[in-house]
Order: structure tokens, then C-alpha cells, then sequence
């Protein structure tokens, strides 16, 4: 959030908090940021209402592109036509799985998963 606004970063996807990395990757952003004015040029307002911007930090980086350095975030070609691409680490889109069967419009498996984290919550 910058300002109490909810932002989404401009040009990839990240795990969801109850997903595998989501706690991950939510903290290794506030550590970006903390202590830090970040600068946002919005770009969009996506499907669920939210800011889309492209967020940068006072030395120049691009927050999407340090997530994806750090193999907490993909490319999201459909948005950033594929600028991200090449800052991908190896094997991140099987660690990110749940976020990769996203951009595949695989949704069924994102029913699946948590279908079973239900489950595991009701049986503990």
C-alpha cells in the first residue's frame, strides 16, 4: 500500500499470502521498502479495483524487477509484453506454480490447491 491505496505491481505475478511464497515474497517487498519513499506511476486499474503501478525506489530500481531477481515474482507477458522475461530465475515458474497455472488460465488447479488446504485446515 502506498498512501492507503492497494497497489499491484506493474507486469508480473506473485503467490498469493496462502500460497506457497506468498509470506516470502510479502516480506522480502516490505524489506525493499521499508524506510524507503517509493514512487509510483499508476498505470492501470485492474479487474478487482486495484492500482496497477510501476513502483520504484529512490535509487532507480524497478520493484517488479527486483521481485523477479529474488524468484518471488514472474513475468506476466500478457501485461508487460514479456519485460520482465529475461530477469527470470532458473526453474522459477515450477517453484511459482500456482501463479504460472494463473497466467495459463488453469484455474482448476488453484481449486484444487485449495481444496486441500481446506481440508488440512478442518482435519488439524
Amino acid at each position: 500500500m502506498i498512501r492507503k491505496t492497494q497497489i499491484r505491481l506493474f507486469g508480473v505475478d506473485a503467490p498469493e499470502m496462502n500460497h506457497p511464497y506468498g509470506k516470502k515474497a510479502k516480506w522480502a517487498l516490505v524489506k525493499l521498502c521499508k524506510g524507503q519513499e517509493v514512487k509510483a506511476e499508476v498505470t492501470d486499474v485492474d479487474a478487482h479495483g486495484r492500482t496497477v503501478a510501476k513502483c520504484f525506489l529512490p535509487d532507480g530500481r524497478d520493484l517488479s524487477a527486483e521481485m523477479v531477481k529474488l524468484g518471488l515474482a514472474i513475468d506476466w507477458p500478457k501485461f508487460s509484453d514479456g519485460a520482465y522475461r529475461s530477469l527470470e530465475v532458473p526453474d522459477v515458474r515450477k517453484k511459482l506454480w500456482l501463479a504460472d497455472a494463473r497466467q495459463k488460465g488453469r484455474m482448476h488447479i488453484w481449486d484444487k490447491y485449495d481444496a486441500k488446504q481446506k481440508e488440512r485446515q478442518e482435519n488439524a
